[in-house]
C-alpha cells in the first residue's frame, strides 16, 4: 500500500511554499510522525510529518521546488517488502542513458507565484552531482537555493541571473548520466571555503561564490544567518568595507580639476532591491496610502512598574519558570485601555466597522530575516505569567524562523518595542488592517516636576499609531492615557479602574 505525503494547510493567505530541506531520502525507513521535509513560506518554516510508518518511495518535489498547498510531496511504501523498490530509485537518476532532465523553478510559497534568479553557481558543460546547489532565486520573503535533480552535466541555462521565472517554470536542463561520474571529484572543492570557515555551519553557496569573486578568505567575513551562516549579503558588506579604506588614496589627483559624479561611480555599489525588502516597501507604503494614518502622544512614569518588577521578578521566575518583563504588564494595560476605547480594537471591512469581542496581541519581534509579528490569542483572558511564557514561546520561535502562518494571522492589535534598539521616539505604522499600535520606546531619566519639585523619573514615550478614520481623536488620546495611569499605578489594573 502506497501513502501519499502532501502539502499541508499552510495558513491563512498562503497557498503555496518552498521545498527548503528533505531529511529523508527515497529507500530510508520513517516513523509515523517522524520529519520528512521542511517547508519555507513567506514568513515561516513548516515542517512535514510522515503521515505513516513505512519506507520512503519516490519524492516528487524537490528541494527549491514551489508547491501549493495539498500539492503532492512524495509517497511512502508501507508494509514488508516495500524497501527493495525505492532502493533502485537512486540508482535510476544516473543511469548512463543520456535524458534529458528539466531543473524546475519550485513551489515558492502561499501567495509568491513568482521569483527572481539571483545567481547561478554552475555554467553551462558543468559536471554536478544529485542535489548540488545550481542556482538561487529571491522571493518577497526568503532567498531558495535550487539542487539538482539528477547527477549529470548543464546543458542548457533557460533562465539567467536576473531573469523573472514563474513557479513551476524551467530554469535550465541537464543531461543526465554521461560524465556524471566526475561530480563527486569536485564537491570538496566546493565544500572547502565552508569547511575553512572553522564552524560546523555550511555558507550559502552564494557567499561561497562572491567570495571566490572577490578574493576574499572564507574566515574573513561574519556572517549574519542562522547559527552564524555567512549569507550573499554579508560578503556584499564585507566588500563594500573593505573599499572605503583604499578609496582615500586618489584624493589630492581628484582635488586637481573638479568633482564630478563619474568620479563616485567606482566608489559606489549597485545592490538590487531583494524581494523581501521590495514586499516590506510595498505593504508599508500600502498602509500609509490607504489609512487615514495619526499618531498621538504621551509619556509613562516607569518608576512603579520597575519597582514592582524588582520586587517580584525572583518570585515570579522561581513560580512561574518565565522571567517577569515589562511586556506584560504593556500589554495588560492595552487590553485594559481596549474595553474603554473598542474601536482602537476594532477594523474597517468595506462599510462596516468590525468591533472584536477579544484581543489577539501582535508583538512585533525583530528576526535576523525580519520583522514578523506573532499574535498571542485571547490576551484579555492571560495572566502575567501566561502572557510572559507567551511572549518568550513565540519570540523563541521566531527567531529560529518556526512560527507557523496561522501564529502570524488574526491580531486585532499590535505593540512593537523600539527602545530595545535604543529608540527614544517614534511613529509606528499601522499593521492592516488593525486600526492601532503601540509604540514603545527606551526607558530614559530625566528631571521631571512633582509636587513642585524637580526629581529623576524614569521615563518612556509612548505612541499611538491610529486609523483616523475609525477613531477619532478623543478616543486614541483616551487610550494612551489609561495605558499611561495603569502604568504609572498599576493597581488600576487589579482593580479593573
Amino acid at each position: 500500500m502506497t501513502t501519499e505525503v502532501r502539502v499541508p494547510t499552510l495558513g491563512e493567505s498562503v497557498s503555496e511554499a518552498t521545498i527548503a530541506t528533505w531529511f529523508k531520502k527515497p529507500g530510508d525507513a520513517v516513523a509515523q510522525d517522524e520529519m520528512l521535509c521542511e517547508l519555507e513560506t513567506d514568513k515561516v518554516t513548516v515542517e512535514v510529518p510522515a503521515p505513516a510508518a513505512g519506507v520512503m518511495g519516490e519524492i516528487i518535489a524537490q528541494e527549491g521546488d514551489t508547491v501549493g498547498v495539498d500539492a503532492l510531496l512524495a509517497t511512502i511504501a508501507a508494509g514488508e517488502g516495500a524497501a527493495p523498490a525505492p532502493a533502485a530509485a537512486p540508482a535510476a537518476a544516473p543511469a548512463a542513458t543520456g535524458g534529458s532532465v528539466d531543473v524546475m523553478v519550485p513551489t515558492l510559497g502561499e501567495s509568491v507565484s513568482e521569483a527572481t534568479v539571483a545567481s547561478w553557481f554552475k555554467a553551462v558543460g558543468d559536471t554536478v552531482a544529485q542535489d548540488e546547489m545550481l542556482c538561487e532565486l529571491e522571493t518577497d520573503k526568503v532567498s531558495v537555493e535550487v539542487p539538482a535533480p539528477a547527477a549529470g552535466v548543464i546543458t542548457e541555462i533557460l533562465a539567467p541571473e536576473g531573469a523573472t521565472v514563474e513557479a513551476g517554470g524551467k530554469l535550465a536542463i541537464m543531461t543526465s548520466g554521461a560524465g556524471a561520474a566526475a561530480a563527486p571529484a569536485a564537491a570538496p572543492a566546493a565544500a572547502a571555503p565552508a569547511a575553512s570557515t572553522g564552524k560546523d555551519v555550511e555558507n550559502a553557496p552564494s557567499a561561497n561564490k562572491a567570495m571566490a569573486e572577490a578574493g576574499l578568505a572564507p574566515g574573513s567575513v561574519a556572517g549574519t544567518g542562522k547559527d552564524g551562516r555567512v549569507m550573499k549579503s554579508d560578503v556584499q558588506n564585507a566588500i563594500a568595507a573593505g573599499a572605503s579604506a583604499p578609496a582615500a588614496a586618489p584624493a589630492p589627483v581628484a582635488a586637481a580639476r573638479p568633482a564630478s559624479a563619474a568620479d563616485d561611480a567606482p566608489r559606489e555599489e549597485r545592490v538590487k532591491m531583494t524581494r523581501l525588502r521590495q514586499t516590506i516597501a510595498r505593504r508599508l507604503k500600502d498602509s500609509q496610502n490607504t489609512a487615514a494614518m495619526l499618531t498621538t502622544y504621551n509619556e509613562v512614569d516607569m518608576t512603579e512598574v520597575m519597582a514592582l518588577r524588582n520586587e517580584y521578578k525572583d518570585l515570579f521566575l522561581k513560580k512561574h519558570g518565565v522571567k517577569l518583563g515589562f511586556m506584560s504588564f504593556f500589554t495588560k494595560a492595552c487590553v485594559h485601555a481596549l474595553k474603554e476605547v473598542p474601536e482602537v480594537n476594532a477594523e474597517i471591512d468595506g462599510t462596516d466597522v468590525v468591533y472584536k469581542n477579544y484581543v489577539h496581541m501582535g508583538i512585533a519581534a525583530g528576526t535576523p530575516t525580519g520583522l514578523v509579528v506573532p499574535v498571542i490569542r485571547d490576551a484579555d483572558a492571560m495572566s502575567f505569567a501566561g502572557i510572559e511564557k507567551a511572549i518568550a514561546e513565540k519570540g523563541a520561535r521566531a527567531r529560529d524562523g518556526k512560527l507557523s502562518m496561522d501564529e502570524m494571522q488574526g491580531g486585532s492589535f499590535t505593540i512593537s518595542n523600539g527602545g530595545v534598539y535604543g529608540s527614544l521616539m517614534s511613529s509606528p505604522i499601522l499593521n492592516p488592517p488593525q486600526s492601532g499600535i503601540l509604540g514603545m520606546h527606551k526607558i530614559q531619566d530625566r528631571p521631571m516636576a512633582i509636587n513642585g519639585q524637580v526629581v529623576i523619573r524614569p521615563m518612556m514615550y509612548l505612541a499611538l499609531s491610529y486609523d483616523h478614520r475609525i477613531v477619532d481623536g478623543k478616543g486614541a488620546v483616551t487610550f494612551l492615557v489609561r495605558v499611561k495611569e495603569a502604568l504609572e499605578d498599576p493597581r488600576r489594573l487589579l482593580m479593573d479602574l
